[in-house]
């Protein structure tokens, strides 16, 4: 099959299978919607998808949902909120899946970015690189 079109075109089509997957990561998607956006067969495009990002698609898609549920959990978006809007559809599998991929509980890491956030009300200094600080006269050299 590779024979028959431009590397560029089969590039593209993966491509557009990883926008629609940023597009669409809260709906329910799987493998085979994603395979058919490309217009793949489905373990063919899981193998064309890994070897461009390193990642499966369902890997990806998991990726997207994890980093979109972090940035609305530090908007303080309550966690089942998140869980649901991110497209889980379970409130355990989602924390746990959660806790395996980022290390902490998504309430453990509410409360680590409100602890972080306070910090820097209190010291905003503490977070600006020192040599920053001192090139624009924030800080005593």
């Amino acid at each position: 099959m590779d024979e028959l079109y431009p590397k560029i075109y089969l590039y593209r089509r993966l491509v557009q299978a990883k926008l629609f997957i940023d597009a669409h990561y809260a709906d329910k998607i799987d493998v085979s919607n994603i395979a058919d956006e490309a217009y793949f067969s489905k373990f063919h495009f899981i193998r064309e998808f890994k070897t461009i990002y390193h990642k499966t698609p369902h890997q990806y898609l998991i990726y997207v949902r994890i980093n979109k549920a972090m940035e609305l959990l530090k908007d303080e978006v309550p966690i089942s909120e998140v869980c649901y809007s991110v497209g889980f559809e379970s409130l355990s599998s989602f924390s746990g899946l959660f806790k395996r991929v980022v290390g902490i509980s998504p309430s453990l890491y509410i409360d680590e970015h409100q602890k972080k956030k306070a910090q820097m009300a209190q010291s905003p200094l503490a977070f600006v690189p020192g040599c920053f600080a001192e090139r624009n006269g924030w800080s005593k050299k």
